[in-house]
């Protein structure tokens, strides 16, 4: 087995490189993925094997669904004090809310492994100015 770091040839049944001790059987993220938006929802083992544009890609949109859904429970919050709306209702606003800001600091937090920091905004800038780099590299 060749070693995805160092590029040493290994034994067949080696758990790690003899070389550089990596890991041999971890995979590691490639921009050779289908990635649809509704991946922000995968668990953290899921998350951690995409690359890091692609994390990108899905910060952008959870952040996005994340801003309508605040939206629309102040909306429902505000409308309870004007007409009789049931606490049902507002409690699964509430919970939407609160399912897509874990879903958001999941990929943040995976994102901070990797970079160093949070990205305050991902934007067209940014992900072209990644996409050139990795051309490049």
């Amino acid at each position: 087995m060749i070693c995805s770091y160092c590029q040493t040839e290994n034994g067949n049944f080696a758990s790690e490189c003899e070389f550089c001790e990596a890991p041999l059987k971890v995979v590691r993220p490639s921009l050779n993925r289908d990635v649809v938006e509704e991946d922000y929802e995968k668990p953290y083992p899921v998350l951690v094997t995409y690359h890091t544009y692609h994390l990108l890609l899905l910060l952008r949109k959870v952040r996005e669904e994340r801003t309508k859904c605040y939206h629309l429970m102040r909306g429902v919050q505000k409308g309870a004090e004007l007409i009789e709306i049931d606490s049902d209702t507002l409690a699964f606003a509430e919970s939407e809310y609160r399912r897509y800001t874990a879903h958001m600091r999941v990929i943040e937090g995976i994102l901070i492994d990797r970079m160093g920091y949070k990205p305050k905004r991902v934007d067209d800038k940014l992900l072209v100015s990644l996409q050139g780099k990795i051309q490049n590299g």
